[in-house]
């Protein structure tokens, strides 16, 4: 089993402490095993949660609203989207009436293109989750809903 100690080799203040390094070192662990799934198909975890929210809304979206939608707030999504129109898998138009709004759509090749990653994620599952029930998933996200407020 892993242990916050072991793998960062430290030892911690108290028990407040080691939550909170936990969380931070566990994401960051976690982004890594999911950047290895995106590798493969030349995505960044940014750019595939883009393509996911534009496939969930099924129409045109402002680059204001896929921001506030965004799992990780990036402060570079109009780059990441410019990389993701350049690959052709979603649309960009500007307002006619306002040049400075932008909306995005995905397009067929997008669609198409995310579909062996879902089906990736569904195949080769990250085996770590394993590791805990049903049960043990939601009280985890209980108290990560809880921290946030």
């Amino acid at each position: 089993m892993a242990n916050i100690e072991k793998d960062m080799n430290t030892k911690f203040a108290n028990d407040t402490h080691r939550a909170m390094s936990n969380i931070v070192y566990s994401a960051s662990w976690i982004k890594s095993q999911f950047e290895g799934i995106l590798k493969p198909y030349g995505l960044s975890s940014p750019q595939f949660n883009i393509l996911r929210i534009l496939r969930g809304a099924k129409d045109w979206l402002n680059m204001h609203e896929i921001k506030n939608r965004m799992v990780e707030k990036s402060p570079n999504t109009t780059r990441l989207c410019d990389k993701l129109v350049e690959k052709e898998l979603i649309y960009r138009e500007r307002n006619e009436h306002d040049k400075r709004q932008v909306y995005l759509k995905i397009s067929d090749k997008g669609l198409n293109f995310i579909k062996p990653i879902d089906k990736a994620n569904e195949t080769q599952p990250m085996q770590f989750l394993n590791n805990i029930t049903e049960q043990e998933a939601r009280t985890l996200s209980n108290i990560l809903d809880k921290l946030r407020g």
